[in-house]
């Protein structure tokens, strides 16, 4: 009688616990700031479970999707959505990464899955330099028109 009740008491404090908890905000900010982990996680876990040799290796092109995409997620979620604008590319890489991980690690190495992973981080690497291009990089193209006009006009020789 007196072990029920000592295990009672405890599911009872724990309750009240987490009513308190529940009330002050505490698991709507952890579930506001922290709810990526639930993409990473299965993300990370179709990994081990490949790895532990339990699921074939197809398993790791949605892996490597939901890795890349809770990463953005938590970033932006973090550091603010107005990042997203800059990362959006990286949408096309996490199928570029799930799919080359299905080449790496499967036995037969379809080759159809390294081409399209290929293509697909050219995709990306491409959607990246525009971004960069569109947004900052403008003013690095402006400094080295500065750099080589200046060179240009300090040199001793001739160069045209």
């Amino acid at each position: 009688m007196i072990r029920n009740q000592y295990s009672a008491g405890i599911i009872i404090l724990l309750a009240g616990i987490a009513i308190l908890l529940g009330r002050m905000g505490v698991f709507s900010f952890i579930g506001s700031v922290f709810w990526p982990l639930f993409i990473l996680v299965p993300g990370i876990l179709l990994h081990v479970l490949y790895f532990g040799r339990l699921l074939p290796a197809a398993t790791l092109v949605p892996g490597g999707i939901l890795s890349v995409y809770a990463l953005v997620f938590l970033f932006c979620n973090w550091f603010g959505w107005g990042y997203m604008k800059y990362l959006w590319p990286f949408f096309i890489f996490g199928l570029a990464v799930g799919l080359y991980e299905y080449y790496t690690f499967d036995s037969s190495h379809p080759r159809s899955a390294f081409t399209i992973a290929a293509v697909l981080a050219g995709v990306w690497a491409l959607c990246m330099l525009f971004v960069l291009l569109w947004s900052w990089g403008i003013y690095l193209i402006a400094i080295a028109l500065v750099a080589i006009g200046g060179w240009m006009m300090v040199s001793k020789k001739a160069r045209w």
